[in-house]
């Protein structure tokens, strides 16, 4: 007769470990997961704003609608070009240090567009900001499947 019983100790060992895993899973998603939720806010925000910025950025700058479609598409050459890069590197530092850099070169840039003047300005800023924010997403993904 085979003793495959459920309370064995090693049965309830497994059980044991599997409960704290879940546990230790729990607590990790409802800390990290607001401020994952959050950034991609901010990061879906941050893509947009440019439109909003438009109704009063275009007149006062002087742009016509070609230069601002032009500028406001730059972003995603930016982030198309550094995408794979970014995550190579994420891969090489680690998801926690490589998205504290994205965020943080990410907010200098977009505290840095302030300082635009005209439209070769803008597009720089535009695409400075497309590199900084590059890999977040999959970084995220990643850093979530860790």
């Amino acid at each position: 007769m085979s003793s495959t019983n459920a309370s064995t100790p090693a049965a309830l060992e497994g059980a044991a470990e599997t409960g704290a895993a879940e546990v230790a899973f729990r607590k990790i998603a409802w800390r990290l997961m607001p401020i994952l939720c959050f950034a991609f806010m901010v990061n879906f925000l941050d893509r947009i704003n440019v439109g909003f910025a438009a109704l009063s950025m275009n007149q006062q700058l002087g742009f016509s609608h070609a230069a601002f479609g032009v500028g406001a598409g730059v972003l995603f050459l930016g982030y198309t070009i550094f995408e794979i890069p970014s995550n190579v590197a994420l891969h090489r530092v680690g998801a926690r240090i490589w998205l504290a850099r994205i965020m943080f070169s990410w907010g200098i840039v977009a505290m840095g567009t302030m300082f635009i003047t005209g439209a070769k300005s803008f597009y720089l800023a535009r695409f400075l900001l497309g590199t900084a924010e590059a890999g977040f997403f999959p970084g995220a993904a990643y850093y979530l499947s860790e």
